[in-house]
C-alpha cells in the first residue's frame, strides 16, 4: 500500500521560552523535526506533509526532505485539528501520524510499526512506564483489548493508574481519516480537538486496534523544555558512540564525544575526550584525535595524529599528516602526505606539499607550499592587501627562515632561502637567497636608562 507521513510541527513550544521555534531547535547540530523528517525518509513515503504554524516560514527554510509538502495550521486547536489540516494533500491509502518534537524514533521502528495496519486496522504505538503521569492512558477491555485513550486532564482516578500511555504516533487508512476527523468533538477538559479520540472510532467501527511499542523508551520522548532536549542530545551521543565502538573506534570517554552530522570513520582509529565533529567528516584508519579538537567538514587520512586543542576546518589532511597541537586549519587548506602543521599555526586556502613542515607559530594563507619546504617558526604570507587576496608560492626545498614576512604576490624558487627576520617583497630565485632586513649596529659602551 501507498504511505503518507503527517508531521505535526505547528506548535510554539512556550516552556522552550525562546524566540525559536520549538521544532528548530536542534539534537546533534540538526533541528529536531528534521530528524523525523529524515527517520520517516528512511520508509520512502510517496508523499510527507509536515503541519507548521508558529515561526512557519522559519521552519519551512529550514527543514528538507523529498516529497515534502507544507500545510498550515493557523489556529493551534489541537492534533487532530492539525491532522484535518493535511488531508487535502493525502491520496496514499496509509497515513503515519508523528511529531517534530519526538526526534530520536527510530526507522526500523516505524517499518514494523506501519506494517500492522490494514483496511480493519489502526496501530497506535504505546508505552508501558513506572510513572505515567501526564500522559493519556490507553484503557483495554478484560480481554486486552483497547478501547479508547483517555488524557491525564480527563482520567479518573482508576484511569490514572494505567502504566500503559499513548505516545501519540499512530497509522491508519486515509479513508478512516477522511471518515472520521470531522466528527471529532473539542467537549473535553482543554477545548481541543484530540487525535487521539479516533481510537474509540476506530472500536465503535468494529477495527480492531493493535498496538507496538518502540524498541527504545527515548525514541517516544517528546521535547517541551531544555531540560528535555539536553537529555536527548546525550542519548542520541551514547547511541552514536555505541556504534562507532562496535565499528572498530575507541573512544577514550564515550560520554565526552559531540557528533553533529555525518560521519565515516575507518578502524582503529582513537578519539580522546572532548572530540566536537560537525558537518561532513571522513577519518581514515588509524587516526588518533587528541583532546579538545574540533574536526568540522573535513577529511583526515589514514595514520593522521592530530594533537591536543587543534581545529580542522573544511580541511583535506592527506595520509600520515601531523597537525598540532593548538593548530587550525581553516577553510581551503589541503595538506599533502607526510605534511606537518604544528603549534599555534593557522592554514587558509593554503596547500602543503608532501613532507613539508610549519611547525612554529606561523599564518599561511591563499598559498602553496611544494614539497619539503621548511617553513620557520614566526613566518607570515601577507596575503591580504587591504582590499585583494594575492597568492604566496614555495616551490619545492625551500627554506624559509623565522620571523619572515612574505609580501604576496610573491614566489620563492626551488631550494631557495630566505635568511631569518627578511620581509620578502619580491621573487627569489631556484637556489637563491634572499636577505631583507635592516643593517645591524653595534654600539658600545651604551648605557642602559636607569629608574628615577
Amino acid at each position: 500500500m501507498n504511505l503518507a507521513v503527517v508531521i505535526l510541527a505547528a506548535g510554539k513550544g512556550t516552556r522552550m521560552k525562546s524566540d525559536l521555534p520549538k521544532v528548530l531547535h536542534p539534537i546533534a547540530g540538526r533541528p529536531m523535526v528534521q530528524h523525523v523528517v529524515d527517520a520517516a525518509g528512511a520508509l520512502d513515503p510517496d508523499n510527507t506533509v509536515l503541519i507548521y504554524g508558529h515561526g512557519g516560514d522559519a521552519v519551512r527554510q529550514a527543514v528538507t526532505g523529498s516529497r515534502l509538502q507544507w500545510a498550515e495550521q493557523a489556529e493551534q486547536l489541537g492534533t487532530g485539528h492539525a491532522v484535518a489540516q493535511a488531508l487535502p494533500h493525502l491520496e496514499e491509502d496509509v497515513v503515519l501520524v508523528l511529531y517534530g518534537d519526538v526526534p530520536l524514533i527510530q526507522p526500523q521502528t516505524l517499518r514494523d510499526f506501519v506494517a500492522r495496519v490494514d483496511d480493519q486496522s489502526l496501530a497506535l504505538m504505546t508505552l508501558t512506564l513506572d510513572d505515567p503521569s501526564g500522559y493519556g492512558r490507553v484503557i483495554r477491555d478484560g480481554d486486552g483489548k483497547v478501547r479508547r485513550v483517555v488524557e491525564q486532564k480527563d482520567a479518573s482516578d482508576d484511569e490514572k493508574a494505567v502504566r500503559e500511555i499513548n505516545t501519540g504516533i499512530l497509522a491508519c487508512t486515509r479513508r478512516f481519516l477522511n471518515d472520521s476527523l470531522p466528527r471529532l468533538s473539542n467537549s473535553n477538559a482543554q477545548g481541543e480537538y484530540y487525535l487521539t479520540d479516533l481510537i474509540a472510532m476506530a472500536v465503535d467501527a468494529g477495527m480492531e486496534v493493535v498496538t507496538e511499542q518502540p524498541g527504545h523508551a527515548w525514541e517516544v520522548d517528546g521535547v517541551n523544555d531544555r531540560v528535555q532536549l539536553a537529555r536527548l542530545e546525550r542519548v542520541y551521543q551514547r547511541v552514536r558512540a555505541e556504534s562507532l565502538m562496535r565499528a572498530g573506534v575507541t573512544l577514550l570517554d564515550p560520554a565526552r564525544l559531540d557528533i553533529r552530522g555525518n560521519l565515516q570513520c575507518g578502524q582503529d582509529v582513537t578519539l580522546d575526550i572532548n572530540t566536537v565533529l560537525v558537518g561532513d567528516v571522513v577519518i581514515g584508519d588509524r587516526v588518533t584525535v587528541g583532546p579538545n579538537c574540533l574536526i568540522r567538514n573535513a577529511r583526515i587520512g589514514s595514520g593522521t595524529h592530530i594533537e591536543a586543542n587543534s581545529v580542522v576546518d573544511g580541511a583535506v589532511v592527506g595520509e600520515e599528516c601531523q597537525v598540532g597541537p593548538f593548530a587550525r586549519l581553516r577553510p581551503g587548506t589541503e595538506l599533502a602526505a607526510r605534511a606537518k602543521v604544528g603549534n599555534f599555526v593557522e592554514t587558509k586556502k593554503a596547500y602543503v606539499g608532501e613532507g613539508s613542515k610549519v611547525n612554529h607559530l606561523t599564518y599561511i594563507g591563499d598559498s602553496r607550499i611544494g614539497k619539503g619546504v621548511n617553513v620557520g617558526a614566526g613566518t607570515i604570507t601577507c596575503n591580504y592587501d587591504g582590499v585583494n587576496k594575492f597568492q604566496t608560492v614555495m616551490k619545492d626545498g625551500a627554506f624559509i627562515g623565522s620571523n619572515s614576512s612574505l609580501v604576496a604576490p610573491v614566489t620563492i624558487g626551488e631550494n631557495a632561502t630566505v635568511g631569518a627576520g627578511s620581509v620578502v617583497t619580491k621573487d627569489v630565485p631556484d637556489q637563491g637567497l634572499a636577505v631583507a632586513r635592516g643593517q645591524q649596529r653595534n654600539i658600545q659602551n651604551w648605557s642602559r636608562p636607569e629608574k628615577k
